[in-house]
């Protein structure tokens, strides 16, 4: 699909049935390793791309003016980690709808 240039959402469908599972780390892990993702290429896809996959990438999936504000920051030399590093809490801060909810001490 890549390849192809089609637009790749990801995301946890965390559901009994098939996904038993929230850890978005994990699932940019098995993106990186089991589907030849590139880390620049999991992360559009569990944010820009899952935006317009629910057709809300006008409100949702990048940082920009007007759109609600929604940020996780972590602790790691570069993007390239987070896939990587999926067993470990690297989380710093969490920001939802423009509000502090989450600061590790």
């Amino acid at each position: 699909m890549i390849e192809l240039g089609l637009p790749v959402a990801l995301a946890t469908d965390y559901n009994p049935g098939s996904s038993f599972t929230q850890n978005m780390n994990l699932i940019l892990s098995i993106a990186c390793t089991q589907m030849k993702m590139l880390p620049a290429e999991v992360i559009c896809s569990s944010t820009l791309h899952s935006a317009r996959a629910l057709c809300r990438e006008k409100e949702l999936g990048t940082l920009e003016v007007g759109k609600k504000a929604d940020i996780v920051l972590h602790d790691i030399p570069n993007f390239r980690y987070l896939p990587y590093h999926y067993g470990m809490n690297h989380v710093q801060l969490v920001i939802r709808n423009g509000e502090i909810i989450y600061r590790k001490l």
